[in-house]
């Protein structure tokens, strides 16, 4: 008898598991975000075996992949065990056949389009994949995996999609990434002097100051403090139910790294620092043609709160409990000019390097982390969506970088010859999001369609690029993709 209650103890504890507060903030009617992952394929796609692949490879990765939200006899969210129909979960779009490649791409974009305004069927686990068989200017085949949030952050569902791709030279091989975006810099003063001491205690009375002040900051941008509208910020009120158009560019990661290593920043200094001084750019050519007296505008650029560098394999994640999402929002303030024609390119990426260095050592994300926790326990967690909500949709952008693996990936015998990604559901008009990927960094522009003019914001950001490169490094940049 005993054994038959410790059976079914065991059984109920698998069949239900306590969703994390995070997830019950990302998937309200209030906040539901999807992460896109675009992965192009360098031959024509042959989805025979799409559904044995998923079965046997994709779903055991972890029960979330196989499991649905529900709320229990007390109102809370957890994640119950659902049986499911992998069929359901593959989509195969059907365009025009027989045109040209490049005729493909607006098919291409007007379909991540769509499918980024739908939301997940709540019936059914959260997450779809998309096989597009159609060629387009970039590659012969594209395979798009969509999944909810509320599953886990980009590191967790990289981290997973990463477990699950082999290399596409060796599938016996460890994929490798690279060892260290940072700089690190020493101190020149002797521990034991004065001086020293001095600088610490100075340091503890700024952090201090930083720390309130930066609290502050935060909870006005998540209430009262609103960025003007310019721009690349509409203020539409529910914008992100507005169709987006999709755009990408691609920048060398030795060149990004030679930069870095000037400005002895980190490569996310640098790419935030490009992004800046893009919008910099856009912004001025864009005066004349809508009126933007605009001069606040904010960048929440997302930090990853795990105490780790790489990534985890799975098993690891859930063991130590990395799993799911771990992540927080840095505001900073987006540098304005009158003339970027006599501005210092490097100067973006000073400021853009300063602010996030003092920010990462503020108490601030710790703060806000524990605010987060006090609304949810006194008014539930929508509220804490609905101050999630009010942080984007006051400010005017989302940034987030992701690392991806040096060597080729392949799906399925499908050699994977670009990759990027996008987050989907945010108030806002514009996001870009980074990933590295066998020495490149591919950057992804989100925009509010028939707002934001995506291709003369990628013109911008390649002009940003090699202004910032000529600027640091002495030379031209006399090619880029």
């Amino acid at each position: 008898m005993a054994s038959n209650q410790k059976t079914n103890a065991f059984l109920a504890e698998e069949e239900f598991q306590p969703a994390s507060p995070s997830s019950e903030y990302l998937n309200s009617s209030v906040l539901s975000l999807t992460i896109l992952a675009v992965f192009e394929s360098e031959i024509p796609i042959d989805d025979s075996a799409t559904i044995t692949l998923l079965r046997d490879q994709f779903l055991p990765i972890n029960t979330r992949f196989s499991s649905i939200l529900v709320r229990d006899e007390k109102g809370r969210q957890v994640w119950k065990r659902a049986h499911i129909h992998i069929e359901d979960h593959v989509k195969v779009p059907h365009f025009p056949a027989g045109l040209p490649p490049d005729s493909y791409d607006g098919y291409l974009q007007d379909y991540l389009s769509k499918i980024a305004l739908e939301q997940l069927p709540n019936n059914r686990p959260l997450w779809e994949i998309h096989i597009i068989k159609y060629p387009t200017s970039d590659a012969p085949g594209t395979i798009v995996f969509k999944l909810h949030h509320a599953l886990g952050d980009g590191f967790s569902l990289m981290g997973a999609l990463f477990s699950y791709l082999k290399r596409a030279d060796d599938p016996s091989l460890p994929l490798t990434f690279p060892s260290s975006y940072s700089s690190k810099t020493g101190s020149e003063t002797s521990r034991g002097s004065i001086f020293h001491i001095c600088n610490k205690v100075s340091n503890i009375v700024a952090g201090c100051w930083y720390t309130a002040s930066d609290f502050v900051s935060s909870v006005l941008h998540s209430t009262l403090l609103e960025d003007d509208r310019t721009v690349i910020r509409s203020g539409t009120p529910q914008v992100e139910f507005k169709p987006i158009s999709i755009s990408t560019v691609t920048f060398s990661l030795d060149r990004v790294r030679e930069i870095k290593s000037r400005i002895a920043g980190t490569v996310n200094d640098v790419v935030v620092g490009v992004i800046f001084y893009a919008i910099q750019l856009y912004k001025q050519k864009m005066v004349g043609h809508r009126s933007d007296g605009g001069e606040r505008m904010t960048a929440l650029v997302l930090l990853n709160t795990r105490m780790i560098n790489g990534y985890q394999s799975v098993n690891d994640m859930l063991s130590q409990k990395t799993w799911g999402n771990h992540f927080t929002f840095l505001p900073i303030p987006i540098p304005c000019c009158k003339d970027t024609d006599n501005e210092n390119p490097l100067k973006f990426i000073n400021k853009a390097k300063e602010t996030i260095k003092r920010k990462k050592n503020s108490l601030a994300v710790y703060l806000t982390g524990r605010l987060l926790d006090t609304l949810r326990s006194i008014r539930g967690p929508k509220a804490v969506s609905r101050y999630s909500h009010s942080t984007l949709k006051n400010t005017s952008i989302a940034i987030s970088h992701m690392v991806g693996p040096k060597e080729k990936l392949a799906i399925g015998g499908h050699p994977i010859k670009g990759l990027y990604f996008t987050v989907v559901g945010a108030p806002q008009s514009l996001a870009l999001t980074i990933l590295s990927y066998m020495g490149n960094l591919r950057v992804m522009v989100a925009a509010e369609k028939g707002f934001i003019n995506s291709q003369l914001l990628v013109s911008c950001l390649k002009e940003a690029y090699h202004n910032i490169y000529r600027e640091a490094c002495g030379i031209e940049i006399t090619e880029t993709k």
